[in-house]
């Protein structure tokens, strides 16, 4: 697992990673943008500027203190939102960065066929779903037991990651049922590699290689594994 982020690492020169990797950070931004701005107009709409309180008297300003507070808001939301988006918009784009891997590494295979738009819309969609809901069902553990909340965050999405990832590339030479089959016999070789992706996710801007890098480790694993197989 560890020869498979290095190759990945060695990898993140080229071009078609770049493009990957400059395509999913900027839409993933804009659509942040896009958040607060929306927040913004709603806050601004539903709070008026001055509002009156019991033994204070008239607060001006309340729109622009909530304003303020929105930017927090966001810069803390963003911290668990920008990893999600960023792996759903390069779900966009999976192809990508797998056939560069496989160009490169494995020139005797034949292409792969390549995902539809609404086929990837699908895959990035529910990408982004198992990785949101799963952390969102995750939350109660980390509040009740903060000690191991780190542990959990880590185990968590190092299965998520590796479940999605995993699934997602095996199924372009399997079929879908062929890649479930594969990673229910490989599962725990799949959860440690998710692990070493998980592990930069609480680290700015790093964690938004991981998309990418992700990807490119997979592939690498899919392909050593099927050669184990048979």
């Amino acid at each position: 697992m560890i020869g498979d982020l290095l190759k990945a690492l060695g990898q993140m020169g080229d071009p078609r990673f770049r493009g990957t990797l400059l395509r999913g950070i900027g839409l993933t931004v804009l659509l942040l943008l896009a958040v607060y701005a929306g927040f913004l107009w709603l806050v601004n709409w539903l709070l008026p500027d001055t509002m009156a309180l019991p033994l204070i008297g008239e607060v001006a300003w309340v729109d622009d203190i909530a304003s303020g507070a929105s930017v927090l808001l966001l810069l803390v939301a963003s911290v668990f939102l920008m990893v999600p988006v960023a792996s759903a918009f390069t779900g966009f784009f999976l192809d990508d960065v797998t056939d560069a891997v496989e160009a490169r590494h494995y020139p005797r295979l034949t292409p792969a066929p390549r995902l539809g738009l609404l086929a990837s819309l699908g895959e990035a969609s529910r990408f982004f779903a198992v990785i949101v809901v799963g952390n969102l069902l995750a939350l109660a553990l980390y509040l009740a037991f903060p000690p191991i909340a780190p542990f959990v965050f880590v185990g968590l999405n190092g299965y998520l990651l590796g479940r999605e990832y995993f699934q997602l590339i095996a199924s372009r030479r399997l079929g879908r049922e062929g890649a479930r089959r594969m990673r229910r016999r490989y599962g725990l070789r799949i959860w440690l590699a998710g692990i070493l992706m998980a592990l930069p996710l609480t680290v700015p801007v790093v964690n938004l290689l991981i998309p990418v890098l992700g990807a490119a480790t997979f592939t690498h694993l899919y392909h050593r594994l099927a050669a184990t197989s048979g």
